[in-house]
This record gives structure tokens, sequence and C-alpha cells, in this order.
């Protein structure tokens, strides 16, 4: 009987050699890490006080314009809340009583129009800042690296660690679209409706946005590295579910009202603390290929 074929994306016959019991101690902690993903979202954030110096008159002059447009506005965009979506239920599904069915402890046309309003503020906070938030994204990008000590010669060429790894199909590819600046703001827009649905809204637009966030976040470690767009692509496949999860992750914090500009700067260290760990075991895995060669060749 004929040996079943092997199923693409799989490891092979033999168990990665990443994830047996010969990991050194140097690499366990970062391996540890890299079994959450999402975890990285959460990381140095008292790293972003640099970041945040010269943006501090930005926010002053962001808040001041975004609360006063909220107090002039309020009780019109209650009304078209009152309007337009509670008296929608079936599309929307908001109702004086609940949300989608479910009874809640707060009146939910205020709740929506706080939210909605959270939401532009948010967005005017992000004007005032473009120039400056631009630049402290970078930075703490590439202060998180230089923290670690790593200079350009870190990141090595790309090294396949799955023995059997997954075939990317060409043609349209979401999560490479969505990775894109000009498309991430385009499908943000598209997305705006969704703020008037809370909680779910949110929620469903992080899911939409969660890899092509991912992708976006990881540009400069696959620059870094020299990877061609099919590298990034299987590379991205084989860690699927990861990059979903961090994505997910980073595209929540960054929906969320006014603080979501600071995760959106946060989310860089994030980004590249996972990078450092990922560039680790690709030179682990580089390192245990050259054993593996030479005990064959003899």
């Amino acid at each position: 009987m004929s040996a079943p074929a092997p199923i693409p994306g799989d490891f092979g016959p033999a168990e990665p050699i990443i994830l047996t019991e010969e990991v050194p101690d140097g690499l366990r902690r970062a391996s540890a890490r890299l079994q959450f993903s999402p975890s990285y979202t959460l990381y140095r954030q008292a790293s972003l006080h640099p970041a945040w110096k010269k943006c501090k008159h930005g926010i002053v002059r962001g808040l001041t314009v975004g609360l006063t447009w909220a107090t002039l506005t309020f009780k019109i965009q209650r009304k078209f809340v009152e309007v337009f979506l509670i008296n929608s239920p079936r599309v929307t599904g908001l109702s004086r009583e609940g949300i989608f069915g479910y009874s809640v402890p707060w009146d939910v046309p205020t709740y929506a129009t706080v939210f909605f309003l959270s939401s532009q503020v948010s967005a005017i906070l992000t004007y005032c800042l473009s120039h400056n938030l631009r630049i402290a994204r970078e930075r703490a990008y590439d202060q998180t690296i230089e923290s670690r000590g790593k200079g350009s010669d870190f990141w090595q060429p790309y090294v396949e660690e799955w023995d059997v790894p997954p075939r990317v199909v060409a043609g349209f590819d979401f999560g490479r679209i969505m990775g894109r600046g000009l498309s991430r703001l385009a499908f943000r827009v598209a997305l705006l409706p969704f703020d008037f649905i809370p909680l779910v809204g949110v929620l469903f637009s992080a899911w939409l946005r969660a890899l092509g966030t991912a992708r976006y976040l990881h540009k400069p470690y696959f620059k870094a590295k020299g990877m061609t767009p099919e590298q990034t692509s299987v590379f991205i496949e084989e860690r699927k579910w990861d990059y979903r999860a961090f994505g997910f992750a980073a595209a929540l914090l960054e929906r969320l009202p006014i603080v979501g500009l600071v995760f959106s700067v946060s989310n860089r260290i994030g980004a590249a603390m996972w990078a450092h760990d990922l560039e680790k075991r690709q030179h682990y895995v580089a390192a245990k290929a050259v054993d593996r060669a030479l005990v064959d060749s003899q």
C-alpha cells in the first residue's frame, strides 16, 4: 500500500526542529512568545514616551477641536441615530431596548451617538497629528530594533522552515492588497458605517482588517530581509493564524476611540519585537540546516 500523499503545508515525516527539545536556551523565551502572537500588541508600552514628544501640541489642538465639534453637534447626531438607525433594527440591529435583540443596561441611542462621535474625534486627532504621527510610528519600530542592539547585518536572507511549504496560488490576495497604505485607508473608510453598531461593528471591522494590518506592520521586516512578494506570501501562509490573531488584536486596539492612536504607535513596537523573535528563529533554522548538510555530506 502506497504512502499517503503529503498535505500541502505539512511538515513532513519529522517534527520541525524548531519545536523539539533541541531549542537552545537563548531561543526558548522567544519560542514561548511566538506561541501567542497577540501578546506582542501589549509589549513595552513604556517605550512610547520618546515617540510622543513631538505630538503633544497636536494632541492638545486636536482634542480642543474634536471636543468642541462633539459638544456642538451631539444633539443633532443623536437625533440622526434615533431617526435612521434605531428605526431600522433589521439593518443595524439597534433598537431602544438593546442590540440585536439583547437588552443592555444603558441608553442605546446615547451610547451609539457617543461611540460615533468618538470616532469623529479620533479622525480629527489623526488629521492634526498626521505628520508627527507618521514619524512617531517609524521611530517606534526603528528604536525598538535599535534597543535590541541589532544592526542591518542581523537580518539574513529568507530561510524556508517547513519541509513541505504551502502552495500559494497566484492571483487575488486580499491580505496582500490590504497590506498597502492606500488600500488600508480606503477599506477603513468603507467600514465607517459599522461604527454605528456598538461593539459588534468594531469586532467585525477588526476581523476583516486583521491579515492586512499584520502584513502592513511587518513590511519593514520583509524589506530588511529582502524577501520577494512570493516569499512573503508563503511566510505569512505558514503562520496564517498567528498573523490573523496579531492583526485582529492590533486592528481592534487601533479602532478604540481616541486611545487607538496610542496603540497605532505601540503596535509598531510589538511588530518589531515579533520580527526580532522570528528572525532569531530563522537564524537557528539556518544554522541547523548547515549542520544537517555537513552530516549528510560525510
